[in-house]
């Protein structure tokens, strides 16, 4: 899986896999499954809209792998706990979760548990589920985490003594762009703390560059307005998009802290690229790991 340009053809025989997607029934979680599914995989769509879940995985079940739906809200830390419990009760190992959920530039609000609903789906959500989940991952041989974050975790700056943005101005994209280099942070030191148990579980990011998605249609009217403007001239199908995250997913030559996404930033072939300098600070990324457990409660098995 060496060559230049690598796309879904490339996907290995997934027979046999069990793979959870969040955010699956749209956008670039919709097209991860459809492939993963098309590869023999059995893929678990966490939605949080089920009946809106169950049409999309019509589209995903002419595959020769398997899916089915299970409810999820990111946005519900009672949610994410009854979804996780469930799983583990059922016996369900997993080779693979795809953190694939996300909001973007919202108008300023908090989720049920009382936070920045950016920062708590896209991240803090996240972050609680895969310490969930972990134990169903550690089951199985080479298992691995992909976290999906974007092009704007850039301009992104980690506000670690302000993360709700209690006391300052708040700004919808600033928001979103926190929370993901709050994706790519949390890889990294979830990655750091993997090795040091010297599990085969491995974390990974990735992103999609710019790709049309339903992830805009949650903003403000005013970013809808934009977006349904410059999406059809600056972005790429979600068909295009899902390649980096599906590319580290099913790679087999890839390793723990690798981050993908396409070769010109903003299109081309799913590589693996170089994350921003801020990303990249181990310092920050140990710090986030000790407030989101302090916020969530969910605190790792090693």
């Amino acid at each position: 899986m060496s060559q230049t340009r690598w796309t879904t053809k490339n996907i290995p025989d997934n027979s046999g896999r069990t793979i959870c997607i969040t955010g699956a029934n749209s956008g670039l979680g919709l097209e991860a499954a459809r492939n993963l599914v098309g590869a023999g995989a059995h893929v678990i769509m966490a939605c949080r809209n089920v009946e809106k879940a169950e049409a999309a995985a019509q589209s995903v079940r002419a595959g020769k792998g398997s899916v089915e739906v299970r409810q999820l809200d990111l946005a519900s830390l009672a949610s994410i706990r009854r979804f996780s419990e469930q799983l583990l009760a059922d016996g369900i190992e997993l080779d693979g979760l795809m953190n694939n959920a996300g909001l973007m530039a919202l108008d300023q609000s908090r989720t049920e548990d009382g936070f920045e609903t950016q920062i708590g789906v896209n991240h803090l959500g996240h972050y609680a589920l895969t310490g969930l989940l972990l134990p169903s991952l550690m089951k199985r041989p080479n298992s691995r985490i992909v976290n999906v974050s974007s092009m704007g975790h850039i301009p992104g700056k980690i506000h670690l003594d302000d993360l709700m943005c209690d006391r300052r101005r708040y700004s919808r994209w600033g928001a979103y762009f926190q929370s993901k280099l709050a994706n790519i942070l949390f890889t990294n030191e979830l990655e750091r703390r993997l090795r040091e148990t010297q599990s085969t579980t491995i974390a990974l990011a990735a992103h999609p560059g710019t790709a049309r998605t339903e992830l805009g249609k949650s903003g403000s009217s005013a970013t809808n307005f934009v977006m349904r403007r410059l999406t059809p001239v600056l972005t790429r199908t979600g068909v295009q998009g899902c390649e980096s995250q599906v590319r580290a997913m099913v790679d087999t030559s890839a390793t723990g802290r690798e981050y993908y996404g396409p070769k010109y930033q903003m299109f081309g072939a799913p590589v693996k690229v170089t994350p921003s300098k801020r990303a990249r600070n181990m310092n920050d990324a140990r710090r986030l790991w000790e407030i989101s457990e302090e916020l969530t409660g969910v605190k790792y098995p090693f």
